[in-house]
């Protein structure tokens, strides 16, 4: 119980949180350019400059910045709960001992099923507002017209019901895989780089480290990142009849891919990535560099650096 409710989790989700906004914040264009090459299937620009040139000419200087404050307040939350859970069950784990991978996965898989869960909803609501005001090259695409976050989630929920806020959310419980192959490695690699001893990494050390673990994991996980983002546009039609939720939450994700690689080809699967990855892999690397730095400094100030660094 000590775990739970303890100063050094509540530490760790601040400076998460505080961390993956500010980073966010200095890469959002990146995110926007990322969203439409997912969403506008008809759009011609292939590259992350000249779809960001396209919104801009189409849309004005301001359009790459739509939606930030939804995005970052849906960040905040997310990325609060899942350093908090992350560290909690780590710490109520090991007990003191040193991790292991399947260790850090194991509990990476945890703390996203708890985050998604908790925050879907929120990130329904940013996808539909980032996206809101938006030219599109796709006709099939209905125009939406939500005042802020709290008319969106009133509007979603008097005409699509309170199930349409967790859209996408079978793919975001695959998708869990992502934070925790991010975290698996970055921790696998943090503690190669110590060798054993404990010390502080240097700040290129953290963002090198931060930038290989979400390169691979986001490569490993992209085709269902699309998927996730056009299901909580909520302009798929699914007519299945399917009785069972999973079952046929299995064969909307199954025919959006088969229709995605008939389409395109199996690089129609990973349209985008360039995107993803530059934003993706910059935001993650300059997060966690903020993120240890204000962790470290924290720690610091409360005397507890030396046993901090040898717990982790």
């Amino acid at each position: 119980m000590n775990e739970v409710f303890s100063y050094e989790s509540l530490v760790h989700a601040v400076s998460g949180a505080v961390g993956s906004v500010t980073a966010m914040t200095v890469f959002f264009p990146l995110d926007t350019a990322r969203l439409r090459l997912q969403v506008d299937e008809n759009r011609k620009a292939k590259s992350t400059p000249a779809i960001l040139a396209e919104i801009v000419k189409e849309e004005g200087l301001l359009a790459p910045y739509r939606g930030w404050f939804p995005v970052i307040c849906s960040l905040c939350c997310s990325n609060f709960v899942y350093f908090y859970c992350f560290h909690c069950l780590k710490a109520s784990w090991l007990k003191g001992k040193q991790s292991a991978p399947s260790t850090d996965l194991i509990i990476g898989i945890a703390a996203g099923v708890v985050n998604v869960l908790v925050t879907t909803p929120l990130w329904v609501v940013n996808t539909r507002l980032k996206l809101q005001g938006s030219k599109f090259h796709n006709e099939d695409i209905r125009p939406t017209n939500y005042s802020g976050i709290l008319d969106a989630f009133v509007q979603i929920i008097r005409d699509e019901g309170v199930t349409a806020l967790w859209n996408g959310t079978f793919p975001s419980l695959l998708l869990v895989l992502n934070p925790a192959i991010q975290f698996m490695i970055y921790e696998g690699l943090k503690r190669q780089l110590r060798r054993g001893i404990p010390r502080e990494l240097s700040s290129l050390e953290v963002f090198v480290i931060g930038a290989i673990a979400k390169a691979i994991a986001t490569t490993v996980t992209y085709p269902l990142q699309t998927i996730q983002s056009i299901l909580r546009f909520g302009q798929y039609n699914n007519t299945s009849t399917e009785k069972s939720k999973l079952l046929s939450s299995l064969r909307t994700i199954k025919c959006l891919l088969v229709n995605r690689v008939r389409k395109y080809g199996m690089l129609g699967l990973f349209k985008g990535l360039e995107a993803k990855l530059l934003q993706t892999v910059l935001t993650a690397a300059l997060m966690f560099l903020l993120y240890e730095k204000i962790a470290s400094c924290t720690f610091r100030v409360m005397g507890l650096s030396n046993n901090h660094y040898k717990r982790r």
